[in-house]
């Protein structure tokens, strides 16, 4: 008998696009091994211009997880788009040329470097981004929070390193952004800890699995001090019941919705009768402890109800420790029947991932 797999010719290397957040930077190499990564170059502040053969394991294996972005390559223009004379034209015809036919349901263009001073490639996505939306057809998503999670859109990042494009859904990207991240502003006068920039980024990364929460959902929130998770979820419409051994911030003495209980978590216990819509736990010490609490918790959670819970690492310095205590807090979870969802690394979460489980609703 012939081994059929004997005889299957190789799979071509394909390029894919992965961001690894800078964080990770010290194993960066094997996880884009593990990728299945024949080369690598490294383009903008964390993203990374691979080929490989198996482009599956960047969004299904174990180490997907580090991955906060990925789109397949299917249009690479190195270039040093300030110095060409109609860069913005030339790319614009390009890409009706390339992808009109494929019938994108939105386009988005980003920036390699999002986060640098320097606005001039900022502009020049917005610009872009402009004159290719004259030479499309209307599209169904004009907005990133109109796309269908599970329809391709065209996603384009630019820099000094030149044009790199590509289609895929939002959900297979993992990210609605073109690069995955909705930044938040944490100067704002009334942001009281970068906490809530987490949660406002997790609950626009949720849109990606599930439909938003209705206004007035009842929120136990383990670990709310000094409440910059809070007052997001506050400024949502959101119901909150915050729970800390210290007190929160004091601007948010008197907000409508919130519930304030000075109290150890693992000694709180709900009202009999008391159901919530979603837990959040961002507390801080062993995640195993933390876990457990939220488990005990999810009892009073509704049928269908999310949990939101920050898993923290004491340290990242290799790929197989955060994996292990990741499948702890995975297994964990589903011995006490939640459901894992989703998992990702935010721009605000340093050596932490954020896990979203689900009650089942059967």
């Amino acid at each position: 008998m012939t081994d059929t797999h004997e005889n299957q010719p190789p799979k071509a290397a394909c390029a894919w696009l992965v961001r690894l957040p800078e964080i990770f930077e010290g194993i960066a190499a094997d996880v884009l091994q593990r990728f299945g990564a024949i080369s690598s170059t490294r383009l903008g502040q964390d993203y990374y211009l691979i080929k490989t053969a198996t482009p599956e394991a960047i969004q299904r294996s174990e180490v997907a997880k580090f991955a906060r972005w990925n789109l397949p390559m299917d249009h690479t223009w190195p270039c040093n788009a300030q110095k060409m004379d109609g860069f913005i034209e030339k790319a614009a015809q390009t890409l009706i040329k390339k992808f009109g036919e494929r019938k994108p349901q939105g386009i988005f263009i980003g920036t390699l470097h999002p986060t640098s001073p320097d606005k001039y490639y900022k502009g020049l996505a917005s610009n872009l981004r402009g004159r290719v939306l004259q030479l499309f057809p209307k599209l169904a998503a004009g907005a990133v929070e109109e796309q269908d999670a599970t329809a391709e859109t065209l996603f384009c990042l630019v820099g000094k390193e030149g044009l790199f494009c590509g289609m895929q859904s939002p959900r297979a990207s993992n990210g609605l952004y073109a690069g995955g991240s909705k930044y938040i502003d944490q100067d704002a006068p009334d942001t009281i800890s970068r906490a809530g920039a987490k949660i406002a980024e997790a609950l626009h990364y949720l849109l990606l699995h599930r439909p938003p929460l209705k206004e007035g959902s009842h929120w136990l929130e383990l670990g709310a001090c000094p409440g910059g998770m809070t007052s997001e979820l506050l400024a949502r419409g959101q119901r909150v019941t915050a729970i800390d051994r210290a007190p929160l911030d004091k601007r948010l003495d008197g907000r409508p919705g919130l519930k304030f209980v000075l109290a150890d978590v693992a000694e709180f216990q709900p009202r009999a009768g008391t159901t919530y819509d979603a837990l959040l736990c961002d507390m801080n010490g062993p995640p195993e402890e933390s876990i457990e609490q939220v488990i005990r918790l999810s009892r009073s959670l509704k049928k269908g109800g999310l949990v939101v819970f920050t898993l923290k690492v004491p340290r990242i310095e290799n790929v197989e420790e955060p994996c292990e205590l990741f499948r702890l807090i995975a297994s964990m979870s589903k011995a006490a029947g939640l459901s894992l969802l989703a998992q990702t690394h935010l721009t605000y979460n340093r050596h932490e991932f954020t896990l979203f489980l689900e009650k089942p609703r059967d």
